[in-house]
């Protein structure tokens, strides 16, 4: 098999690549290790940054979108039993967000691939990256039994932080910087409708917790749990109740309790492997980096890897120059660690660590009383939340 990109993994990095690509009239094939059904039910990211919504629209996979997602306009912060509301547009020049889940991007993006792009294929396991240096990259890979190989002209790895495509540079040209944190969110979806219109985040000196939703019936909420917790170790009256304590503010709010219908843990680490690009091999999404969720940057960051790297395929098509090829690594990762350093920020700052000290908490409280105050400091969370430029 011969393609000109071949792609690992069918997350939202590889797919919106393929649809790219596609609509720049460049071939390629995604080798995709699970089934449909996996991929279009996995939970993941729900919030997507003005940059990638517009990017969505502009490839033509954002009617159902727009129709369905629902767009925010700000987010509200909690602490010391107060209420603050950062109003995105009013301190951005008219930017937002718009909460659709990952899952959500992933079917609109596999049916119109199938329907119009390139082979996408399916439970084909992705082997090996051979021969990256050279002009001629291979993946060897495993499709209903039999094995294969597809020769590409490059090979972009979307294949997440334990695929196979970071495991093809050499150890001597790469660099690993990581962080892992002390907790991890207890997460939840329950089949009530959110208790506010907009994302809450609190900081309380119990520990963090997030409102959010996944539609105007279906909340997602989050706590802040030591990092070794068993999702089935909390009760669904443990879990509402403590939420109902982090959340507590002086006014009349009230949280809604229903039905948890799934429960889930999810670890905390930061994680960046440069370079991004060997030879004809470039990394994108979760096998390059990762964020703590805390700062809603997943997806969004793995969005704008392939928007990178298809402008630079664009550009060396048109021009017959590598140059934008040859920055891939240093464009992105200007970026990631932008993203790297919000996610951080946010979390620090409303995470209590298991060794924290009273001066700890007090800064926290004055961090937040000064996004609070400072139209400067609320307008810098603003910008890094609903996105850093793509260009």
């Amino acid at each position: 098999m011969r393609t000109t990109v071949g792609i690992i993994g069918a997350g939202p990095a590889g797919l919106l690549l393929a649809r790219l690509l596609h609509r720049a009239g460049i071939d390629s094939v995604v080798l995709e290790s699970r089934d449909r059904a996996y991929v279009e039910h996995r939970q993941r990211a729900g919030i997507l940054e003005q940059g990638t919504v517009d990017v969505l629209r502009a490839a033509g996979a954002g009617q159902r979108m727009d129709r369905e997602g629902l767009r925010h306009d700000g987010i509200e912060l909690r602490f010391d039993r107060r209420r603050h509301r950062v109003d995105f547009p009013g301190l951005t020049g008219g930017r937002s967000v718009m909460v659709y889940a990952q899952t959500e991007v992933c079917k609109d993006l596999i049916a119109l691939q199938l329907e119009e792009g390139g082979p996408l294929l399916f439970e084909a396991e992705a082997l090996a990256v051979e021969g990256a240096e050279g002009d001629r990259p291979r993946i060897p890979f495993r499709h209903q039994g039999r094995e294969d190989v597809l020769e590409c002209d490059y090979v972009v790895g979307c294949d997440g932080f334990w695929g196979v495509a970071r495991k093809a540079f050499p150890a001597a040209v790469s660099r690993v910087f990581e962080r892992s944190y002390p907790y991890a969110w207890l997460g939840i979806l329950a089949d009530v409708a959110p208790s506010h219109d907009e994302l809450v985040y609190a900081r309380h000196d119990r520990g963090f917790a997030l409102l959010s939703m996944r539609s105007p019936s279906i909340s997602r909420l989050y706590l802040q749990v030591p990092a070794e917790t068993k999702a089935e170790e909390w009760s669904d009256d443990e879990i509402w109740a403590e939420l109902e304590r982090r959340f507590e503010t002086d006014d009349d709010w009230t949280l809604e309790r229903g039905p948890i219908t799934q429960k889930s843990v999810t670890p905390m680490r930061s994680f960046v492997h440069e370079p991004m690009r060997h030879g004809r091999l470039f990394l994108a999404g979760d096998a390059a980096h990762i964020v703590p969720p805390t700062g809603a940057k997943g997806l969004n960051l793995a969005v704008g890897d392939v928007m990178t790297f298809v402008r630079a395929l664009v550009h060396e098509r048109e021009t017959g120059s590598p140059g934008l090829l040859d920055a891939y690594s240093a464009t992105c990762l200007r970026r990631v660690w932008q993203a790297e350093r919000f996610s951080y920020d946010m979390t620090t700052l409303l995470h209590r660590a298991p060794d924290a000290t009273d001066f700890d908490a007090r800064l926290q409280l004055a961090r937040l009383e000064r996004i609070a105050s400072s139209r400067a400091a609320e307008t810098d969370l603003a910008e890094a939340y609903t996105g850093f430029p793509l260009d």
